[in-house]
């Protein structure tokens, strides 16, 4: 999920154009102003720490772009894609490396894993808004 300051700051074209380069493909997408309450699902693991509020206020202060991610090792391809969760540790051509300005602002969200990926798209999609299609190159990709 391209979070809200990812949005406002004009990456979200940036961020796409990453993830398809890498050969995954995005099966949903949608932009959306978190409402509270499934802001506070999304964070649940969170919510006994100090900075949920700050967080579930953050992520609902604007539109974000969630968004289903598939590919040979999606998940921790994307999780290396993503970077350290805090920019200023991440590595440079990492998307928080080269775009995330603190823990609080690092520009996008990904699950850690396939339940909690399984959670999170339950959340933000249908079963209908997912959409199954083959990518041109995915022969070549994943022989």
């Amino acid at each position: 999920m391209i979070k809200p300051d990812g949005v406002q700051r004009g990456l979200v074209g940036r961020i796409v154009q990453r993830i398809e380069a890498k050969g995954l493909k995005i099966v949903a997408m949608k932009m959306r102003t978190l409402p509270q309450d499934v802001a506070r699902e999304h964070y649940a693991e969170h919510s006994q720490k100090p900075f949920f509020g700050d967080l579930v206020s953050f992520i609902t202060s604007g539109p974000s772009v969630p968004m289903v991610v598939e590919g040979k090792d999606a998940i921790s391809e994307m999780r290396k894609m993503n970077g350290a969760t805090n920019p200023t540790k991440a590595q440079p051509g990492t998307i928080r490396g080269d775009f995330g300005l603190d823990m609080g602002r690092n520009v996008i969200h990904g699950s850690d894993s396939p339940e909690s990926a399984k959670r999170e798209i339950a959340l933000h999609f249908g079963e209908a808004e997912l959409s199954s299609y083959t990518r041109i190159d995915e022969a070549w990709l994943y022989e």
